[in-house]
């Protein structure tokens, strides 16, 4: 069985009506942060980790981390909604929006969909729109600290009105590509589009059960 079919086969938590405009339908608040991801923690040495900006633009860019650390800084407080039916309000990303991105490197898209990449070899597919936002960015730091390794370390993407698995840990790549192809999740039975607020957790399945494994996972 997998995942997809996991989270709906567990129930389905009640959400409280006072939070209902900021707590997505079927999501749990937690004060927590559980670690959720496939495979193993990368261990990096930051001399040789590079981002490289590819695919249907006008031109390929590879960035050094001091080079992410020298583009212009934001800081955005944002509530966090994972498709396992958590949700953790009031976090603060630090780290370069991808439009200053885009602006500072001169990047011109040629295509309105994105690939996302992380290690090791994770996908996942954005509209370009869902990326062309102010509190979109590719985040080094989480509530004043650098990110721990399980959360992503040196770089993560936060697109935070999405469903966290489109939060590309260990991001590595930014491709942009010519059709909204599928990247791991969504393959394996995940909404191409991620929407928590539209409950577009599963691949056009019917929402009836939500997951609460996340309860019994590590927490950093």
């Amino acid at each position: 069985m997998n995942k997809a079919e996991r989270i709906k086969r567990t129930r389905v938590p009640n959400v409280d009506p006072a939070l209902a405009e900021r707590l997505p339908p079927g999501q749990v608040l937690t004060e927590r942060f559980p670690v959720l991801h496939e495979g193993e923690v990368p261990v990096y040495d930051m001399n040789e980790w590079t981002l490289k900006i590819f695919g249907q633009t006008d031109r390929e860019v590879v960035l050094s981390y001091d080079d992410i650390k020298n583009l212009p800084q934001t800081t955005v407080t944002r509530d966090i909604h994972c498709v396992t039916r958590w949700s953790r309000f009031d976090n603060t990303f630090t780290g370069v929006r991808f439009q200053d991105l885009l602006k500072e490197l001169g990047i011109t898209p040629k295509s309105k969909y994105v690939m996302l990449h992380g290690d090791y070899d994770y996908t996942t597919n954005v509209l370009l729109s869902d990326l062309d936002r102010e509190d979109v960015l590719l985040a080094h730091s989480l509530d004043g600290e650098p990110l721990t390794a399980k959360h992503g370390f040196p770089l993560r993407f936060v697109v935070p009105h999405l469903y966290f698995w489109k939060s590309v840990k260990w991001v590595r790549g930014i491709e942009f590509i010519d059709e909204n192809q599928p990247g791991f999740w969504e393959q394996n039975g995940f909404h191409l589009n991620g929407d928590p607020f539209k409950e577009e957790r599963f691949s056009g399945e019917d929402l009836e059960i939500p997951d609460d494994e996340w309860e019994k996972k590590e927490f950093d």
